[in-house]
């Protein structure tokens, strides 16, 4: 094999993490070592998981469900305050339209960045700057990605249909980033299948200025997951999710309908998507299936309840500390270096 030139420590940047870093709006703006934002998870998300990512070099994010108390909420906030590092909250737009509550008490606190997805996002672009706060967003399609660039937000999360969680599923991760690089000024990051340092050095090779992660993060023991989910993330395979409403549905949650939910596949999945004009219908299979998701919920029961996560389960294969994600995605740097070398005089 011909030698390219490329050393150990440059494909594991992490070895000389000191030497080895990646400049970016991201980091420049939030004073990162590591281009990496936490998807702000709801349930899985809380401050362990944020304050170890900051302390990590990334930029933590705090998953605010819309049943969290507002005493919940305010010791999160307190934790993540005390390591002094930056971090962030994501909100749903769609629940803050029933309670701003935990928005208000959430600027007092004053993060570094606030996120707010799927629902009324510019209700808050001006508060938000007003309290020295920035705001990102998630765009699904291109023109969500328009929409949100007139409104002032500063940073425009591109989601493509592989992440796990709640999106839409209209257009995959690289289509997306590609069309609104070319089309969109505000700072862009990829979401979206986004798991090791290749694919964070290709969505900045791209001109993304960093990646926000969710799935990578799902494993690690300083998440809130179950055990037995920890165990089927680690088991799944590239093509282990499916996307739909069902889950929601099932649950009655009053997500708005173009944003549906990635999970794992389980019993549920098998026997209700495709099936959701049923479950909307409120048979009597459907109330049982309701019933089931939520014991199943409430006892960690994958085989009812939802597993969220994306396509990129299929690449974490065992658990892993935060900082050891973090020393991954920092391998970035070596890939970026190589493929500078491609390009001659």
């Amino acid at each position: 094999m011909a030698d390219d030139g490329w050393t150990p420590s440059e494909e594991h940047p992490g070895e000389d993490a000191g030497r080895q870093r990646v400049h970016t709006w991201l980091t420049e703006q939030f004073d990162l070592q590591v281009p990496v934002i936490s998807a702000p998870m709801s349930g899985l998300s809380g401050s362990r998981l944020a304050g170890a990512v900051s302390l990590g070099g990334g930029l933590g994010m705090l998953g605010v469900s819309p049943s969290a108390s507002q005493e919940w909420l305010a010791g999160q906030l307190a934790d993540l305050n005390a390591t002094e590092k930056p971090y962030g909250v994501g909100f749903l737009g769609w629940a803050l339209e029933a309670d701003e509550a935990p928005m208000q008490l959430t600027m007092k606190a004053r993060p570094d960045l606030v996120s707010v997805s799927y629902g009324d996002v510019e209700r808050w672009v001006a508060p938000l700057h007003d309290s020295g706060i920035a705001i990102a967003a998630q765009a699904g399609t291109l023109t969500e990605a328009f929409d949100l660039e007139d409104m002032g937000v500063d940073l425009i999360v591109a989601r493509g249909g592989e992440g796990g969680g709640h999106g839409r599923n209209d257009v995959a991760t690289l289509p997306l980033l590609q069309a609104a690089l070319a089309e969109v000024e505000t700072p862009l990051v990829a979401a979206g299948g986004i798991a090791t340092g290749r694919g964070l050095a290709a969505v900045l090779a791209a001109g993304a200025v960093g990646a926000w992660v969710g799935t990578a993060f799902t494993c690690c023991p300083e998440a809130d997951s179950r055990p037995a989910a920890t165990e089927a993330i680690m088991r799944a395979e590239l093509d282990s999710t499916v996307y739909g409403r069902a889950f929601d549905i099932a649950q009655r949650l009053p997500w708005p309908p173009e944003y549906g939910g990635r999970a794992l596949r389980n019993e549920f999945t098998a026997a209700w998507f495709g099936r959701e004009k049923e479950l909307l219908a409120g048979t009597p299979a459907a109330v049982a299936a309701s019933d089931q998701v939520e014991a199943a919920r409430r006892a960690g029961d994958i085989r009812f309840a939802p597993v969220y996560v994306g396509q990129a389960a299929g690449l974490i294969h065992d658990e892993r500390t935060v900082a050891e994600v973090l020393t991954e995605f920092a391998t970035a740097a070596g890939y970026l270096r190589r493929a500078g070398r491609l390009v001659g005089e």
